[in-house]
């Protein structure tokens, strides 16, 4: 086996991952001086300007596993890294908040979209024993993302009136490196048996990676499943329901934890816990090194402790740091109590949903639909994922943000006992073999 090419491959592709995390956590450098700029109300400004690349990202994750499938997973790819180039170069230039809007939808897209293609080919490249920590890459960079947007958005926060141009614009040239390194990798060859019948093709690539006995397996077990399929089939046949629910609940406790709604408005929090302005940017960083830590630690332990594991372990400490987070607030405890307690959170999501969702996601489907079940599962996971932070201004304002975090904590103590009644483990496993499991 050619562990380093495999590895190199991972890589480049999981590079998405960072574009994704950057551009997800990169506005909350932006949020009040663009809230300010263009004076927006608190619900335009959360539905619209804050959540638009969000509102971007249902769109990608729904039609994303059309690309996928039809110009294959390597082109979908490509197109993302342009989407991102794109969208970094308009909403630096924008002027008003809805050309803003659209560019940062447009990055939406981008994010969507990766979500399905990236997990999906380094899942169909990954050996069964490594797949866990090779498609975790992608969150790994998701996080590192967001700690270096993080980073960024400290160190350009007060050079003048447009340092939110600076703090957005400045993605174009990751987004550019990603575009120009994904030529370097193959078509995923599983992609290019299910979908193009080209076994000669699907077999040179396997063998730039495998062993002959090791290719010659492999290709005898792809096409045993494409034979056993019926063309007319969907992922909402009777016989995938149980893959189909897992991915919904996977996605959908992802975020009920609240992530998205904390990371897309870190320094707002902050602020209104007592920090000041640059206390609350300083502890944005905290969170980004915590979450980058937390989610190495958390690739090391998914191929050798499970999903089901990790999944135990970040449940619990979902529920005692937002139990915490809600006692915070509940009596106005300020100072450093509410990032200590937010690192607690970020360490639980890194180690469970966070090096967990990707994974699992893409495990559960056969060959012919798994870009179109990781579609429905970061469908689900990306349109929650924009209805909660969209609303999250307005609710601190009406409902308070002790009763926001009480809710999120609730719905951890359901994530455990969903974990322990109904996630089977998937690890060690190969692709078919799962497939197999889990479709009867």
């Amino acid at each position: 086996m050619n562990q380093k090419k495999i590895l190199y491959w991972s890589i480049i592709v999981a590079f998405a991952g960072f574009l994704f995390g950057f551009d997800t956590v990169v506005i909350s450098g932006a949020d009040k001086q663009l809230q300010q700029l263009w004076g927006s109300s608190d619900l335009f400004h959360g539905l619209v300007v804050m959540s638009s690349a969000l509102w971007g990202t249902v769109i990608g994750a729904v039609f994303g596993a059309f690309p996928t499938n039809i110009l294959g997973r390597k082109n979908t790819l490509l197109i993302i890294g342009i989407l991102f180039f794109v969208s970094s170069v308009g909403t630096a230039f924008a002027n008003d908040p809805f050309l803003f809007s659209i560019f940062r939808f447009l990055g939406g897209i981008g994010i969507g979209a990766s979500t399905i293609a990236a997990p999906t080919y380094v899942s169909e490249i990954a050996p069964a024993k490594d797949r866990g920590k090779l498609v975790a890459l992608y969150q790994f960079n998701i996080v590192f993302g967001i700690l270096i947007a993080f980073t960024s958005n400290y160190y350009l926060q007060d050079i003048g009136a447009n340092s939110w141009r600076w703090m957005l614009g400045i993605q174009a040239f990751p987004s550019l490196i990603y575009t120009v390194l994904i030529f370097w990798i193959p078509e995923s060859p599983r992609w290019i048996l299910e979908y193009k019948k080209d076994v000669n093709k699907a077999r040179a690539i396997l063998k730039q990676i495998y062993t002959d006995e090791a290719v010659a397996t492999a290709i005898t077990a792809m096409e045993k499943e494409t034979q056993q399929e019926d063309k007319n089939e969907s992922i909402f046949m009777k016989k995938y329901r149980k893959p189909l629910l897992l991915a919904f609940f996977i996605a959908f406790f992802n975020q009920l934890s609240g992530i998205n709604a904390f990371l897309y408005y870190a320094p707002r929090i902050f602020e209104l816990a007592g920090l000041e302005k640059s206390a609350s940017f300083l502890s944005s960083i905290g969170i980004g090194i915590i979450n980058l830590i937390f989610t190495m630690i958390g690739i090391a332990l998914i191929d050798r402790f499970g999903r089901k594991t990790l999944m135990y372990l970040g449940s619990v400490g979902y529920i005692i740091s937002l139990g915490l987070v809600t006692t915070a607030f509940y009596y106005e405890w300020k100072g450093m109590a509410v990032p200590l307690f937010f690192f607690l959170f970020i360490a639980s999501h890194a180690v469970g949903q966070g090096a967990v969702i990707w994974v699992f996601i893409s495990e559960l489907f056969p060959n012919k639909l798994r870009a179109a079940g990781s579609s429905f599962g970061t469908s689900v996971h990306w349109v929650l994922a924009a209805l909660i932070p969209s609303f999250i201004p307005f609710l601190f304002k009406v409902i308070g943000t002790t009763t926001v975090f009480a809710i999120f904590c609730l719905m951890m103590v359901l994530q455990l006992l969903w974990v322990f009644t109904k996630m089977p483990e998937t690890k060690g496993r190969t692709l078919e073999e799962l497939s197999e499991s889990l479709s009867k």
